[in-house]
């Protein structure tokens, strides 16, 4: 009577990790960027919708470094902002 279990018979396989998942940012490539996006957060009382462009500015320095995938801005909702006419006011 063995109680023994074989684990051995599956081996996991990892992954690359899903869509909106990326490696941070250890050397600080984009920290500026992303100060940038947090102080215009702060300064308007974290809406968002106010600071499209620090987050674009972020995401294309991210993408420029690899750490994240290529996406077209358009993908991620920046199609406004590419044809140089922003829905939002920026305060920033």
């Amino acid at each position: 009577m063995s109680t023994a279990m074989n684990f051995g018979t599956k081996s996991f396989q990892p992954r690359p990790p899903d869509k909106g998942s990326f490696p941070l940012d250890h050397f600080g490539e984009c920290k500026r960027f992303q100060e940038k996006f947090m102080k215009c957060l702060r300064d308007n009382h974290f809406e968002n919708a106010l600071c499209r462009n620090e987050s674009k500015e972020y995401l294309e320095c991210r993408m420029e470094r690899q750490l994240m995938a290529q996406e077209p801005l358009e993908k991620l909702g920046f199609r406004d902002l590419i044809d140089g006419k922003s829905e939002v006011k920026d305060k920033c």
